[in-house]
């Protein structure tokens, strides 16, 4: 049995509800580390979403932020993120998102990005484009980084040492017109999409974050890869590069050299 994009849809949506609801409330916070926050809504979105896909799909496996690895069949596998910038959420801002993802034999196949705040979807379907609620998606044409805006983020962890993208940022910063740090890769991803950013990279990342936004990229005419330009990105250490096909060959060179 297998999911549509409109299953997808309808899911996001209704955690994106869940969200709102408790947005802009005291929260119950808790650390995951000294500087990754959870909340309960990221729970309860969580809930929610799980809750529907394994009534609906038992024999799927998922992949999700706070309940981790699900077991079940590997051919059909979801990425879940039920609240994508969690740290934002809890501190009232408004760039949160929820981000599913699912693959079929190892291809990610159907993505969904919702922005409860401003009632965006961004979705897309292997081989039938990307989408912002009803619009077609494309990447910018911005064909100079002088030119360029943009985006990335940086792991709350040790085990993902901040310096080495801290780096990538300063040499960048002499390179591009500007850069962005919005605190949610999956929208990240999404406004790259839309052509709003013209290009992300990331070191440190998981899984859940980039699959949903990876496919948007793609099926927006953007290429995707892991910082040394292979195409097979999407498995540990988790870490991309996404732009359209000219701005990406002179965003990999940048953060190419500063590792030599």
């Amino acid at each position: 049995m297998y999911p549509d994009l409109d299953y997808l849809i309808k899911i996001a949506r209704h955690a994106g509800d869940i969200l709102m609801d408790g947005y802009l409330k005291k929260h119950e916070i808790r650390h995951k580390g000294r500087i990754d926050l959870v909340t309960e809504m990221d729970k309860r979105s969580e809930s929610y979403l799980l809750g529907e896909i394994t009534r609906d799909f038992p024999e799927h496996s998922i992949v999700t932020e706070e309940s981790g690895f699900l077991n079940g069949n590997e051919d059909q596998r979801w990425f879940i993120d039920p609240l994508d910038g969690t740290s934002n959420y809890a501190h009232g801002v408004p760039i949160f998102s929820v981000t599913i993802a699912y693959a079929l034999r190892g291809q990610l196949t159907l993505a969904v990005t919702i922005d409860p705040t401003r009632a965006h979807c961004f979705c897309a379907e292997r081989g039938q484009g990307a989408y912002l609620n009803n619009d077609r998606l494309h990447v910018s044409k911005t064909k100079e980084l002088v030119d360029a805006m943009l985006v990335t983020g940086f792991p709350p962890e040790k085990e993902n040492p901040l310096g080495s993208n801290l780096d990538n940022f300063s040499n960048l910063m002499g390179h591009a017109q500007s850069i962005r740090r919005l605190g949610s890769a999956a929208l990240d991803l999404a406004y790259v999409a839309a052509g709003w950013l013209d290009g992300y990279w990331e070191m440190g990342i998981h899984a859940w974050d980039i699959a949903a936004g990876s496919l948007l990229v793609k099926e927006a005419d953007g290429v995707v890869t892991d910082p040394q330009g292979n195409a097979d990105y999407f498995k540990p250490p988790y870490a991309m590069v996404a732009a359209n096909p000219i701005l990406h060959t002179k965003l990999l060179s940048v953060l190419q050299s500063n590792r030599q």
